[in-house]
């Protein structure tokens, strides 16, 4: 295996092999695909595993993966994933497959204190990785009679791949301090896969766990709109952003960058969209372009920086993403790749998406609306505050 070479953390590692998803049916397709020609291991981090008809095929082709030789490592949130009942998870332990639970502090079905383990990544044999805001289960797959939520997923090959194998296994071992993983654990193997990459480009990692000091994600973000100096699209399920988030969107206008804003017109969490409509005020008169999501629901997290680099992965733009999740990202350069992306965004916020303008909102905005969506804004900000707790994972050796 060759030697890693040092970087900087800041360093966009060159040479990378990229492919952008819009989540559903392909990135589904995709993901079987990496996991029927993986040869050694497989990492599987996710927040949210679902026991439906998509679960079961993704747990289908992970224990033929198993019984065919390949080490499958299966990571899941417990508060995510609370659902999950024994019985699906029994599966996965009888055929071999090593499988742990993220676990918070306390947790019931209507109450949660703690982290949480908001990756979703997939690693195969230490060369090929999927980052993605996509969970495991049917509202993010494309079933009859119904779409996907509109997520993002970026497929890549190459050294940021054994980079992310290095995570999973940190993260699987309950972030022990390992100072050097063994190579058999993430040499890359000579696997190949046509994937369909789209293009070469720089690609670097970021992570957000604020108990180990990690605030890359936060900065990428900081960096979008300090660097930008035409437009910053920014794509957000959840989005809250805090103080810093808001003084750097403010900041970029005033000189002269045109923000755009694609979020969800309907939420899973309603008390969020209410909590986001009390920043409309602001966001309009600061002159940011909103822009709703039509569809079934948006879930992705993304962001570009004119059209020169970008980021995907799990993190939101809120407290919640900055100050409590473990979260991961990738940030790609690459003009291409880049202002390709951005058309596939402008395609959705002119065919899928309803912009909002100064005086439609006003008009609904009645003072009851204000209210509301004052206090939402509100609780959810003390609901952000009370959820800064740290908890480890199931004990030590547990699979």
């Amino acid at each position: 295996m060759p030697r890693r070479r040092k970087v900087n953390r800041n360093d966009f590692i060159p040479n990378h092999k990229v492919r952008l998803l819009l989540g559903g049916k392909a990135y589904f397709d995709l993901l079987i695909e990496l996991i029927e020609h993986a040869q050694e291991h497989i990492h599987l981090q996710i927040y949210i595993y679902e026991a439906d008809a998509t679960g079961q095929l993704i747990a289908d082709a992970l224990i033929a993966a198993s019984k065919r030789g390949v080490a499958v490592h299966i990571l899941v949130d417990g508060y995510g994933s609370q659902d999950l009942d024994k019985s699906f998870i029994a599966q996965f332990k009888e055929n071999g497959i090593h499988f742990r639970v993220f676990e918070p502090l306390l947790r019931s079905k209507k109450f949660y204190v703690g982290r949480r383990m908001h990756h979703k990544i997939v690693v195969i044999d230490a060369r090929y990785a999927i980052v993605t805001g996509a969970n495991i289960g049917d509202k993010y797959n494309d079933l009859p009679g119904q779409s996907a939520w509109l997520d993002f997923a970026l497929c890549i090959e190459g050294e940021i791949a054994n980079r992310l194998c290095r995570v999973c296994w940190m993260t699987w071992k309950n972030f022990q301090p390992l100072r050097r993983v063994p190579d058999k654990w993430c040499t890359p193997t000579r696997t190949v896969v046509d994937f369909g990459y789209e293009n070469s480009c720089g690609v670097r990692m970021r992570r957000n766990d604020w108990v180990r000091r990690k605030y890359e994600i936060t900065r990428t973000y900081r960096e979008i709109f300090r660097q930008a100096n035409d437009q910053v699209i920014l794509v957000s399920s959840y989005f809250l952003p805090g103080r810093t988030a808001r003084k750097c969107i403010e900041t970029a206008i005033r000189r002269g960058v045109v923000v755009k804003l694609v979020i969800c017109s309907r939420m899973d969490v309603p008390l969020v969209k209410d909590a986001e409509r009390f920043m409309y005020d602001w966001l309009l008169q600061l002159g940011v372009e909103i822009y709703e999501y039509a569809g079934t629901m948006l879930h992705g997290k993304l962001a570009t920086c004119d059209g020169r680099w970008m980021t995907i992965g799990s993190f939101n733009v809120n407290d919640l993403s900055a100050r409590v999740s473990i979260e991961l990202n990738l940030d790609v350069k690459g003009d291409t790749f880049v202002r390709r992306t951005i058309n596939k965004l402008e395609h959705v916020m002119k065919n899928q998406c309803v912009r909002i303008k100064s005086e439609d909102f006003e008009s609904q905005n009645s003072p009851f609306n204000r209210m509301k969506r004052w206090a939402s804004f509100r609780i959810l900000r003390f609901i952000f505050f009370l959820g800064t707790f740290y908890m480890k994972q199931e004990k030590r050796g547990r699979d």
